[in-house]
């Protein structure tokens, strides 16, 4: 399968309804699974703030589920296409997601220790010239894109 091609079909169904692609996954186990993450595209044409619906979930599968099967983009045995929100505790992905939720708490987790800390819980403060900045506990810590090994939006109530 060409995860590509079907990012490129997932693409153009979710432009054509006013989203966006926010992550693909293939899992190959018990059942191979095609999992599709969508959300609202950010910006003026969102003024309400709204996340992504069932209905969206939905039109999207249903879209997506016959332009897979007529283009043959996931060939061989039976899959499951799921498609979703990315969720309230979503993976921070691209530099783009550190300046989209500046203000939000996030978990970040680094690839090598910074005095010596791998681990991170503070609030985004956005990203420049490929350095994500992040405040925790009044002190601004700014790290390289690049040395993020991962990162999650933390659910606030």
């Amino acid at each position: 399968m060409q995860l590509e091609k079907v990012r490129e079909a997932a693409e153009r169904v979710a432009g054509s309804l006013g989203l966006e692609i926010f992550d693909i996954e293939w899992k190959v186990g018990k059942q191979r699974m095609l999992r599709v993450y969508i959300d609202r595209l950010p910006g003026p044409q969102n003024l309400e703030g709204l996340g992504v619906t069932h209905k969206d979930c939905e039109r999207v599968s249903e879209q997506l589920s016959v332009i897979l099967d007529m283009e043959d983009l996931v060939p061989g045995p039976a899959y499951v296409l799921e498609v979703s929100s990315p969720g309230l505790d979503r993976k921070l992905i691209k530099p783009a997601d550190y300046e989209r939720f500046v203000g939000r708490l996030a978990k970040i987790w680094l690839n090598e220790p910074l005095e010596k800390q791998a681990y991170f819980e503070g609030r985004l403060a956005g990203i420049a010239g490929g350095v994500v900045k992040f405040t925790v506990r009044d002190r601004e810590i700014e790290v390289p894109y690049t040395g993020i090994k991962k990162a999650n939006l933390v659910v606030e109530l």
